[in-house]
């Protein structure tokens, strides 16, 4: 399985390294995924767009409420599509002085509870219920990869848009209708 989009570029200045991922912090749009455990979700969700943009992004996830560790269904499906994936939940405080360019929350906790960042970053919700919490186990391997598929979409879409020609309304409307 691939999840590699072959998206168009979509940078902020100089072109990126795109052998090893390498992100140029100047230059990298910087991109930040919440959501409240930041063990599934939002960690699949930094996994995909890491591996999709080869560099052109500078990429981190973060939680309201930690848990202890990625979430093992969100890992087992990362391997799955290819991505050896080795994040693990941070703190929103922990990046919250960061400048974010975009911060995209992908569980409706997260939205409520991160309304505001430093720096006025643009700001999208992408909800999807959480494969973690579905009790049996062949379901719970499918919502997974049914998380992977819905977030891998929206990434690809989300690579497409024009940011250096979009006015900040029009790519916030955008982003939000993704």
């Amino acid at each position: 399985m691939n999840v590699d989009g072959g998206s168009k570029g979509v940078s902020r200045g100089a072109r990126q390294p795109e052998d090893q991922g390498e992100v140029r912090e100047g230059s990298a749009l910087r991109v930040l995924f919440l959501c409240t455990g930041n063990s599934a979700r939002s960690q699949i969700a930094e996994a995909l767009l890491t591996r999709k943009a080869h560099g052109r992004f500078l990429v981190k996830s973060a939680g309201t409420e930690p848990a202890a560790a990625v979430n093992p269904g969100a890992l087992e499906v990362l391997k799955d599509y290819g991505i050896d994936w080795n994040g693990f939940p941070k703190h929103v405080d922990s990046v919250r002085r960061e400048n974010w360019d975009l911060v995209i929350t992908v569980c409706d906790r997260a939205k409520e509870s991160c309304s505001t960042m430093p720096g006025q970053p643009l700001f999208a919700h992408w909800g999807i219920p959480d494969p973690a919490a579905v009790p049996d186990d062949d379901a719970r391997r499918r919502a997974f990869r049914e998380t992977v598929q819905f977030l891998s979409r929206r990434i690809d879409l989300l690579l497409a848009l024009p940011f250096e020609s979009l006015e900040r309304r029009a790519l916030e409307l955008r982003l939000d209708a993704l």
